[in-house]
Parts: structure tokens; sequence; C-alpha cells
């Protein structure tokens, strides 16, 4: 399905900035291996969106940071900084904005899925079609992509969410239910956040995926995990990613 002029994805990005991204993967790999594998992350999915002619707005946090991440990405993007106290409120009121500005159907995605297919995403615009709302979910029990046409749009779907917990697909889609809205799921995709994903991630990738910057920075990172020969090899005294583990 071809996106309209009346879509919009939402794309939600931390301008990234040593040890306030990524803090679970920073634990294996230190702050600034972490933060290198995010900007790798943001870029990958930004390139996956170009490639396939999406239109997207750029919604980032802390909200004082545009200029540094405009100076990172360049001015050519839709830029808007992200308002609320939690996650809750700040998806709430990206979606309320883009469906004032006239927008019928939006889609919001994390950074955190760099091998996520364009074909997933035109999947979600095609559901819009049909139902009123669409979820990606996630196998740790989150999801990673939600989207709802401009006249079903549900605010309270974001209320009251244990976010960064197993229960926020389950408490999502209940709001959703008792709101009389339908809704469609799409194939189960994983984000990066542990270094079990990273490996998931080289599992599912490692025979394609070209142009991946995610993908070589992950071999060059699991070529150093102990046991492995790559591992064996490291010089004496240094220490490898993943050496905790």
């Amino acid at each position: 399905m071809k996106q309209v002029a009346g879509d919009r994805i939402l794309l939600f990005v931390k301008t990234p900035i040593k040890g306030r991204v990524k803090s679970r993967l920073a634990s294996a790999v230190g702050e600034e291996g972490a933060l290198d594998l995010y900007r790798d992350f943001v870029l990958d999915i930004l390139g996956t969106l170009q490639a396939e002619g999406l239109a997207f707005r750029i919604c980032y946090a802390p909200p004082d940071s545009g200029p540094a991440l405009i100076s990172w990405l360049g001015p050519g993007h839709q830029y808007r900084a992200q308002e609320g106290k939690d996650l809750g409120e700040r998806m709430k009121n990206a979606f309320s904005s883009v469906f004032l500005e006239g927008i019928e159907r939006a889609i919001l995605i994390g950074s955190d899925i760099p091998d996520l297919p364009g074909s997933v995403i035109r999947d979600a615009f095609t559901v819009l079609e049909s139902k009123d709302a669409v979820l990606g979910p996630a196998a740790d029990g989150g999801y990673y992509l939600i989207g709802f046409r401009s006249g079903a749009f549900l605010p309270q779907a974001f209320d009251g969410i244990p976010w960064g917990t197993d229960a926020v697909l389950r408490c999502t889609l209940d709001i959703l239910e008792k709101g009389g809205r339908s809704v469609r799921l799409l194939p189960v995709w994983n984000d990066l956040d542990t270094s079990q994903d990273l490996e998931a991630f080289f599992a599912r990738n490692h025979g394609g995926l070209p142009g991946s910057r995610t993908l070589s920075a992950v071999k060059s990172l699991l070529r150093q995990k102990p046991g492995s020969a790559e591992h064996h090899r490291t010089r004496a005294g240094k220490k490898a990613p993943f050496d905790h583990e």
C-alpha cells in the first residue's frame, strides 16, 4: 500500500547523549558503546523510512536538545520536541498534535528497532484502512508500534500504563477494547535493549540486511564476546564487551 498525504509516522528519538541512552545496553558495552549503537539504530531506521518514501516527523527528547539533534541529522527533516512528564503523556501529545493538523492516519514507532522492515510499517497503514488502531507487539510484552485513525484516536490508551514492564501490551489492549476500538496486531518484533537482544538481532540478520550500521557494529561486538575465538585473541588485560556476563 502506498502512503498517502494524510499519513504520518511519528519517530520517537532520544538525542544521543552519553549516559542518557540505552542504559541496559550500557551495562554490557559501556556508555560510549551504547551511545555509538544508539546512533546506529537511529540512522538505520531513518534510512528505512527514507528508502520507502514514508513521511515522518522526528519527535525528540529531551525538549531542549533540538539544536544538537538537528546538527547531527541535518535540517532536512520535520522535528518536534516530545512534550509531557512521562512516556505515555509524550506519546499521547504527539498523536493529539498531528491529528489536530489534519493528518488522517498516524503511526508511532521507537528508534531501537533498526531492522524493522518498511513493509511492516506499510502493513500498519493498510490495517488502519479498516481498523481503528494497530499495534506491533514486542517480544518483551511491550509494543514497538502503535497507530490510530484520527477519528478513532483514544488518548486513554496511554494513561496508567506500567511502562517498562511485560504488561504494557496487555493493558493497552484492555483499554482499547473497553473503549470500543477495533484493533489488529502486527507480527512480533524485537527492540534492542540488552546484550541478549543484540545476539538475537545478529542471529536473524547475519545473512542479510545490507548496509546496516547496526549489524556491522553488533558483529564487531560479538567477535569480542567471551568464548569466541576473537575474544581469546584479545590483548591480555583489555576488557572486552560482555566481559561481565
